[in-house]
């Protein structure tokens, strides 16, 4: 049975259409458009990943897929910046995350493919492997599910394949919040 409440777990509120909207992403389609978002600002980030990808970046940047361009505007400027206490990756030209590269016109993450080639241990921020997930904060985190025009073609490829958001986003809600966690979840939305 598919919840059509929200689902509270260990101070963890789930919003109903993260189990019942399907979701699986498209890239041929949407040629990575959660990458390339418009807006001032990046991807949203916590004080332990700015640590995480400091340490990381000398081998992010030794990688030949960022263009010289972003690995300039990281050395210039660096890569995360601060909005109203807020932490955010840069984003070049309110669009791309400055840790976008280019396969054909498909936009990914570079810290992600340094990660992929075992040059790293750390894959990418939560905020991006979560997506289409957004974590609030309200006397707990809530888990919901934020909408993008770019994600049609996502919608339609879950509906296709049977992927729900909760599916879907699997490895970066047990990443977050651990594998018990996740397993105990999938119990309560199957009873």
């Amino acid at each position: 049975m598919i919840p059509d409440r929200i689902i509270d777990l260990d101070r963890v509120s789930v919003r109903p259409e993260v189990f019942n909207t399907y979701f699986a992403c498209d890239l041929g389609k949407c040629k990575g458009a959660c990458c390339t978002l418009e807006s001032p600002y990046g991807a949203p980030l916590n004080p332990e990943e700015v640590e995480e990808i400091e340490k990381a970046l000398p081998l992010v940047l030794s990688n030949n897929h960022l263009s010289q361009f972003n690995k300039n505007e990281i050395k210039k400027n660096g890569f995360w910046e601060e909005k109203q206490g807020d932490l955010f990756t840069r984003s070049i030209n309110n669009k791309d995350c400055v840790f976008v590269y280019y396969e054909g016109d498909v936009a990914k993450c570079a810290i992600e493919r340094a990660y992929f080639d075992g040059k790293i241990k750390y894959r990418k921020p939560i905020s991006c492997h979560l997506f289409p997930i957004r974590i609030s904060h309200f006397g707990g985190d809530i888990v919901r599910y934020e909408k993008f025009s770019q994600c049609v073609p996502a919608l339609s490829n879950g509906e296709n394949t049977k992927t729900t958001i909760f599916d879907f986003c699997k490895d970066s809600l047990i990443r977050l919040y651990g594998l018990n966690w996740y397993t105990k979840l999938k119990e309560l939305i199957s009873k």
